[in-house]
This record gives C-alpha cells, sequence and structure tokens, in this order.
C-alpha cells in the first residue's frame, strides 16, 4: 500500500471516532422521547436507506455475494441490532462516559474470543490488561453510591456500595460490547472478500429489519414524534453511523484491525468531552480512575493480540 493511501486511511480513521463520540450525546438527546429500540430501529433503517443509495451509485461486484458470505453478513446484521438495543438502553440508567467506556471494552472480548473463532493465538500479558479491565468496571460499579475523598472512599452506610440500577446499566452496555464483538468477528472473517458497500449495505438492512419486526411485535409507537427528534434519527445515521462504522469497516482493507481497535480508544474520550460540554455531565473522579484503569487493560490486551499475532 502506497504511503499516501496510508495516510488518507489514517486521515478517514481519525474522522470516523470523532463521527463515533457522537453518537451518545445523539441519543441522549432523544432517549427521553422513544424507547431505546425504537432509537435503535430508526437508525438503522435510515442508516440502510442510505447505504442502499450509497450501493446504487457506486461500483460493486455482485460476484463476491456468496449464499456462505450473505448468511454471515445477516448474523452480522442480528448481532449488531442486539448491540445496539442493550447499548442505548444502557445510556438511560448510567453515564454516557461510564455507558461509552464499558462498550469500548468490545476489543477485549474480540481477542478473548479470536482464539476459538479465527486461530489466534493470546499471549499472558492479555489477561492482565483484562484484570486492569475487571477492576476498572468494579470502581465504576462503586462511582454510583460512593466517592473518593481526602480520607479515602467513602459510600453510602445505607448501601452495599453498589447502585442496583447502575449494575443494570454496566451489564446492559457489556452485553452491547459483547453483542459488538460477535459483529466485528465475523467482519474480520468476511470483510476480505466482500465489496464495502454491499457488506454495509446487507448488514444494515438485516439488522433495520430484525429491529422493524421486533418493534412491530412488542407495539412500540413507530411514528407521531416531533420533528426534531426525526431529525437526530436522521443526524444519528449520517454521522456515528454512515461516517463513523461505514468508513471504520472500510478501513479495515487498509490498516490492521488492532489499529482501528486502538484507535477506537479515543471514543470515550470524544463522548465524554461531548457530554460535559452539551449534556453537562461531568464523571465523578470514581468514574474517570475506572475509565482510564479499563483504557490501559483494553490497551495492554490489544498489543498483546498485536505481538502473538505478529501483526
Amino acid at each position: 500500500m502506497s504511503q499516501t493511501k496510508r495516510f488518507s486511511s489514517f486521515i478517514l480513521l481519525f474522522i470516523a471516532i470523532l463521527a463515533v463520540s457522537t453518537a451518545a450525546i445523539l441519543i441522549r438527546l432523544v432517549n427521553n422521547q422513544a424507547s431505546a429500540l425504537v432509537i435503535a430501529t430508526y437508525r438503522l433503517v435510515f442508516s440502510a436507506l442510505l447505504s442502499g443509495l450509497v450501493y446504487l451509485a457506486g461500483p460493486h461486484n455482485r460476484s463476491n455475494l456468496s449464499r456462505s458470505n450473505l448468511i454471515w453478513m445477516t448474523l452480522a446484521g442480528a448481532f449488531l441490532a442486539a448491540h445496539f438495543v442493550a447499548w442505548i438502553s444502557s445510556l438511560e440508567l448510567i453515564s454516557v462516559s461510564s455507558s461509552v467506556i464499558l462498550v469500548t471494552t468490545t476489543p477485549l472480548w474480540v481477542a478473548l474470543l479470536s482464539p476459538l473463532v479465527l486461530k489466534e493465538k493470546v499471549q499472558r500479558s492479555f489477561y492482565v490488561g483484562m484484570l486492569f479491565a475487571l477492576l476498572g468496571g468494579i470502581i465504576i460499579a462503586l462511582s454510583s453510591s460512593c466517592k473518593l475523598t481526602a480520607s479515602g472512599l467513602v459510600c453510602a452506610q445505607s448501601q452495599s456500595g453498589i447502585n442496583t440500577q447502575t449494575i443494570q446499566g454496566m451489564l446492559l452496555a457489556l452485553l452491547g460490547a459483547w453483542m459488538a464483538s460477535g459483529y466485528m468477528l465475523i467482519g474480520r472473517k468476511i470483510r476480505a472478500e466482500t465489496d464495502n458497500s454491499q457488506y454495509t449495505l446487507v448488514v444494515y438492512a438485516s439488522a433495520a429489519l430484525i429491529l422493524l419486526f421486533m418493534s412491530v411485535f412488542r407495539g412500540e409507537k413507530l411514528f407521531g414524534y416531533s420533528s426534531s427528534a426525526y431529525l437526530i434519527f436522521l443526524a444519528m445515521a449520517l454521522v456515528p453511523q454512515t461516517l463513523g462504522h461505514s468508513v471504520l469497516n472500510y478501513t479495515l482493507k487498509f490498516l490492521p484491525a488492532t489499529v482501528i481497535s486502538m484507535a477506537l480508544l479515543g471514543e470515550p474520550i470524544g463522548s465524554t468531552i461531548l457530554a460535559i460540554v452539551f449534556l453537562k455531565e461531568i464523571p465523578s473522579t470514581l468514574e474517570v480512575v475506572g475509565g482510564i484503569l479499563i483504557l490501559i487493560g483494553i490497551t495492554v490486551s490489544v498489543l498483546s493480540s498485536k505481538a502473538s499475532n505478529g501483526v
């Protein structure tokens, strides 16, 4: 790959990280009007429509779409749908910084499952990273009922130290990370064999259809929202989804998956800054400490995975 192509790929990666950082903020602006399932549905429906236009407008090779790849893409769409429902639900229960940091642990689970799914090796240092991330998660769990003072850690006496709502939110964010891991593992398995616009269209369309079916089945309100809500739904499809995730899918062709996984660590930082500016949501000291430990854990684990597989 030429230096120019490599440089442009890194520029696109930077833009994509900025774009995905806006997702949590946009969701927070509309989750008082629509449920997590409806938000996820509209995000993927609009994204599928946009990716369809891109597919029709550009060159593509239909011969690459085998039945096997179509099944894998549909499964990736199911994982993506579950990821968004779980993660968006978590934003109703915990802070933007905690939710985004936990869902960003996806590279940990990808590396953990890679030996089984992709036959990749994992070094011992990977488990050191996992311990850092686990400790960070525990600290974030304590942040709802405890605070760090000059005299040490002080927790509310009436509680065990961990708020039930916080635990539910954390588990939903982690479920979002686990579902995203399935989505990414499938992408790594078949991405090199498929056209980017084709892959994006099939995955987004299958995810949208699954979510639309679930919304209808559950009797969710799909219409009658304010014009601002529909604009936010569209913005989620345009910015974090199309400009963010679709560009990330494209860069997988030119940059190692490890580089992209490391770059995604910028998302919680960007989301936290945006939450402070637009939502006046300032993370507590414990959330910051826990978040830093998780990011260190992800870094150690991803780098160990990179070394063991010679990337």
